[in-house]
């Protein structure tokens, strides 16, 4: 239930703070006084989107604090998923910047606008004053009729299997490949997958031919600097090698470390050299024999080469890993439509199975509404009596058709306001006036169903008066017991009948505009109810009937 509302800064209201009770509260005032603001106030603490355009000239935000107390359980349930606290009371808070931007708090945590519309959709249900036409769109009676039936478990169980459903068609609509489209792709894959595997490509083979073909294309020049180096390590008949001189070396020095044994390591190192000196030299000779220069190889390279290049260039590919790649998926795809008859004989089983199934979840789904609208009819037809619409009659039109994502049901309701007149669709027969009692009329029968502790009535009252408006008064009284009924009203039959009374007053203090929001005494109540039933001219007239409706 919300049991206060704090607003600063918010269009023509400074700062104001509201105490509100349970049973029905009713805020009354002058056209113009800030009565929307109100709602809009309240409508931002919901999460629903505000415009900086609130914010009031001259400040830096508009900030609005709400409270609620008596939470349900399963909004208390939706707090700790969250991560809040979920105590006995609940403190939200929503700001908005005269540059637009909008913060958000949970018991002084913060919060995401998303996370703020789930949580206090299960605290306050609004009705507007353009509502009422919302009953004239065929489209919205389906949604009013399953709210009235409670068939959420009916609808979760039809709308996973429709699902299921809608998944395994698509599947087999991807399959369905007219016959030559088939003989055509499979050709082509055969032809691509053949071409690659001929090829006889392996990884990282590009590379070795590469590195093959630049030394056999350099094969003589190679061979003669080896034969340079050998000669110059192994000397020849008119020349010494570096590895005899070497030789000559260590052996001087050799017979130097006998007469000085500090010369030892010396002699070591080179005899080091001396040895590694013979055995590069046998090395580079047996390398001689690998160098042999056979253009044919060089063709060879070149050509395989070639046909790797072109294979890249046909089919876009950058390596011979990438190529194979496309082998692989080019198989996958071709075994793929050649085993697409199969698949397609096991998913249209399926998609007869899942039919079937959502069929009779369907037809289910169906007998919750139709049950539930000889229930809400019989609620509703009372409620109209009551709130002076007797003789009215309420018929649904109804018809099933193809499966679809709310069921196979496609419904209407007509209505008859007299006697002896065939029912006709609401946007035909009902006024201004018998519309916004119809849709009380369904809000109170709705109410019964949810657990959402306090109701607000924007001008519910408009285009009625006399008799039609002290029913609807006492309709909300009706409604208000046991939960918290908010109701701005013109009239002061509904008036009259308001637990707590509040008068939104605007006044004019230098250049600037101020709403004030207070409550009503039972003096201050029997001039607000006289100010709206004479207007501006109270007489003591008025004021006498204003306290007879009190006192009745």
């Amino acid at each position: 239930m919300l049991t206060s509302l704090r607003i600063e800064n918010v269009a023509v209201i400074e700062k104001v703070q509201v105490q509100f009770t349970a049973g029905l509260n009713v805020l009354t005032g002058e056209t113009g006084a800030g009565k929307s603001i109100l709602i809009d106030s309240i409508s931002a603490i919901l999460g629903n989107r505000i415009s900086r355009d609130l914010v009031r000239t001259g400040a830096p935000k508009a900030c609005i604090w709400a409270t609620f107390d008596q939470l349900p359980k399963q909004v208390k349930m939706q707090l700790e998923q969250a991560g809040y606290d979920a105590g006995e009371e609940l403190l939200i808070y929503r700001e908005i910047t005269a540059e637009g931007k909008s913060h958000c708090r949970i018991n002084g945590m913060p919060a995401t606008v998303s996370v703020l519309r789930d949580i206090t959709a299960g605290l306050i249900n609004i009705h507007g004053q353009h509502d009422s036409q919302g009953l004239t769109d065929p489209s919205k009676h389906l949604g009013i009729l399953d709210a009235f039936a409670q068939n959420q478990n009916e609808f979760n169980a039809y709308r996973k299997v429709y699902k299921e459903l809608i998944a395994v068609k698509r599947q087999a609509d991807a399959l369905q490949l007219d016959e030559a489209e088939k003989q055509r792709k499979m050709e082509l894959l055969r032809f691509q997958l053949n071409e690659i595997e001929d090829a006889a490509l392996q990884i990282g083979e590009e590379e070795r031919l590469i590195a093959r073909r630049q030394i056999v294309s350099h094969a003589q020049t190679i061979l003669e600097q080896i034969a340079s180096a050998h000669s110059a390590l192994s000397g020849g008949d008119e020349f010494s090698g570096a590895a005899d001189l070497l030789g000559g070396a260590n052996g001087s020095l050799e017979q130097a470390a006998v007469l000085d044994e500090s010369l030892q390591p010396l002699q070591e190192r080179l005899a080091d050299l001396y040895y590694n000196a013979r055995e590069l030299a046998v090395d580079l000779a047996s390398r001689l024999d690998d160098y042999g220069f056979d253009p044919a190889e060089l063709d060879q390279l070149e050509q395989r080469l070639d046909t790797i290049y072109r294979l890249k260039n046909k089919y876009g590919a950058d390596s011979v890993e990438e190529l194979l790649h496309m082998a692989e998926k080019s198989r996958e795809e071709l075994e793929h439509i050649e085993r697409a008859d199969e698949t397609l004989e096991q998913l249209n089983q399926q998609k007869q199975a899942l039919y079937k199934e959502a069929k009779l979840l369907a037809e289910k789904l169906t007998q919750t509404r139709l049950n539930a609208f000889e229930r809400m009819e019989q609620q509703l037809v009372e409620a109209c009596t009551f709130l002076n619409m007797p003789g009215t009659r309420f018929v649904l039109q109804h018809s099933r058709g193809p499966l679809a994502g709310s069921g196979q049901d496609t419904v209407e309701f007509y209505i008859s306001t007299n006697l002896g007149e065939a029912p006709k669709p609401l946007a035909k027969i009902a006024s201004g006036g018998e519309l916004s009692r119809i849709m009380l009329a369904l809000k109170s029968a709705l109410a019964e169903k949810d657990a959402i502790p306090t109701v607000i009535y924007d001008e519910i009252d408009t285009g009625v008066s006399g008799l039609a408006a002290g029913r609807i008064g006492e309709k909300l009284r009706q409604t208000s017991k046991g939960r918290q009924v908010l109701c701005i009203t013109h009239t002061a039959q509904i008036a009259a009948l308001a637990t707590s009374h509040l008068l939104i007053q605007k006044n004019v203090e230098g250049q600037r505009t101020f709403t004030q929001i207070h409550p009503l005494d039972q003096a201050g109540r029997v001039q607000e109810l006289a100010r709206i039933i004479s207007g501006d001219h109270i007489t003591d007239l008025s004021l006498a009937n204003a306290r007879e409706m009190l006192s009745l």
